[in-house]
C-alpha cells in the first residue's frame, strides 16, 4: 500500500474548478530516491553460550566483523545508518563494523533478532522449533520486513545507503519477501558469518537483489557458516 495511487483521496476536488488534481498530488507522493539496503549477518559466535549475553564473538568472529567493516568501508558509499538487533553477537558485530564508518549512527531493534520467520516447505528434520515460535517470531520478524524494507519516503531527495546487521533467519526471510518468492522457501538460502546481501528498491517500488551473503571479501580460512 505504498504505491502513490493508493496514498491519493480521489473524492478530494479543487474548490476553484470543481476538478480533480491527481496528477499533481500523485507527483507529491512519488519516491524519487533509490534505498540500497546493506544485510549483514553477524560473525561468528560462542554456541556453548546459554544465554544471549553468553554468545559473544569468538575470535574468529571478531576477525570476520573487521573485514566486513573494512569491505564496507571500501565502497566508498555515505551510509546513512546502521540499524542492528538488540542480540549481543549483532551487537558486537555492529561495534567492529562501526569502527570502520565513523559517524556513522547506530540504532537497535529488537525486531530484527533471530527467531523462526515461518514454517520451511519441505520441513526439515535437523531444525523442528515448536510451532508457537512461528507465530511469535514470524509476526515480529514480517513487522520488522514491513517496517524497514520498502521504497524512499516521497520527501527523500538523494538515493540512501543503509546497514542492517542481523541473524541469517531474519535475512533470508528479508530477501523472500522482498523478491516476492515464496517465504516457505527461506530455509534454502545459506549465508556465511559476516556475509553482505544488497538488496535495491527503485522509486517504483521494485526491488532487486545484487549480492546474496557475499564473503569473496574474506580469505578462505576465515569463512565460517556456524
Amino acid at each position: 500500500r505504498r504505491e502513490p495511487l493508493s496514498l491519493v483521496n480521489l473524492k478530494k476536488k479543487n474548490e476553484e474548478t470543481g476538478e480533480e488534481e491527481i496528477a499533481s498530488r500523485l507527483d507529491h507522493c512519488k519516491a524519487k530516491a533509490t534505498r540500497h539496503i546493506f544485510l549483514i549477518r553477524h560473525s561468528q559466535y560462542n554456541l556453548d553460550g546459554r544465554a544471549d549475553k553468553d554468545r559473544t564473538l569468538t575470535p574468529l568472529g571478531r576477525e570476520q566483523a573487521e573485514l566486513t567493516g573494512h569491505r564496507l568501508a571500501s565502497l566508498g558509499l555515505k551510509f546513512d545508518q546502521i540499524i542492528h538487533s538488540s542480540m549481543t553477537r549483532a551487537t558486537e558485530t555492529t561495534e567492529i563494523i562501526s569502527k570502520h564508518l565513523p559517524g556513522v549512527k547506530k540504532i537497535s531493534t529488537d525486531l530484527l533478532r533471530e527467531g523462526a520467520p515461518i514454517e520451511p516447505d519441505p520441513p526439515v528434520s535437523h531444525w523442528k522449533p515448536e510451532a508457537v515460535q512461528y507465530y511469535e517470531d514470524g509476526a515480529r520478524i514480517e513487522a520488522a520486513f514491513r517496517n524497514f524494507i520498502h521504497r524512499a519516503d516521497a520527501k527523500q531527495e538523494e538515493d540512501s545507503y543503509e546497514i542492517f546487521v542481523c541473524h541469517a533467519n531474519v535475512i533470508r526471510y528479508i530477501v523472500c519477501r522482498a523478491l516476492q518468492f515464496p517465504p516457505e522457501g527461506w530455509l534454502r538460502l545459506s549465508l556465511n558469518n559476516g556475509s553482505i546481501t544488497h538488496l535495491v528498491i527503485r522509486p517504483n517500488g521494485r526491488v532487486a537483489l545484487r549480492a546474496l551473503g557475499d564473503t569473496g571479501f574474506m580469505p578462505p580460512d576465515k569463512i565460517t557458516r556456524t
